[in-house]
């Protein structure tokens, strides 16, 4: 099982939602984007999307990103996913094993937001939610 989707609930990370235009996830993007760098991955950028944010990681391997977003299956609701959530992409009529980089970047993302006080009921969805959508 890969570890790409994580689900947490933060009343203090919860964006304010006060500009429909502006998307949830921005204080947890830029958590990971001050963070991730320490544990070995670079930041290229980060960009809202219509459903969050999207923290790219510098790789040259194959495009490697974190997501964050609002969850509504709770008030505080958020949810990090990583892409790519495969073990394994094709590049140039090449396989290329993305389990590594993954694997690294979930145990980066779970010790940054476990650390973090304002943040609480972490879960890893199983590979069935993740594939239920």
């Amino acid at each position: 099982m890969m570890r790409t989707h994580l689900e947490f609930r933060s009343v203090d990370m919860l964006d304010a939602h006060e500009d429909g235009d502006i998307p949830r996830g921005g204080a947890v993007a830029e958590l990971l984007g001050e963070k991730l760098p320490g544990y070995g991955f670079p930041i290229e950028r980060i960009i809202p999307e219509d459903w969050g944010w999207c923290v790219m990681i510098a790789h040259d391997a194959f495009p490697l990103w974190v997501a964050c977003g609002f969850y509504p299956e709770f008030d505080d609701g958020l949810l990090c996913f990583i892409h790519p959530s495969k073990p394994h992409v094709r590049k140039w009529l090449r396989t290329i094993s993305t389990e590594e980089p993954v694997a690294r970047l979930a145990n980066a993302l779970e010790d940054i937001l476990s650390k973090n006080p304002k943040v609480h009921d972490l879960r890893w969805w199983t590979d069935a939610e993740v594939n239920s959508g």
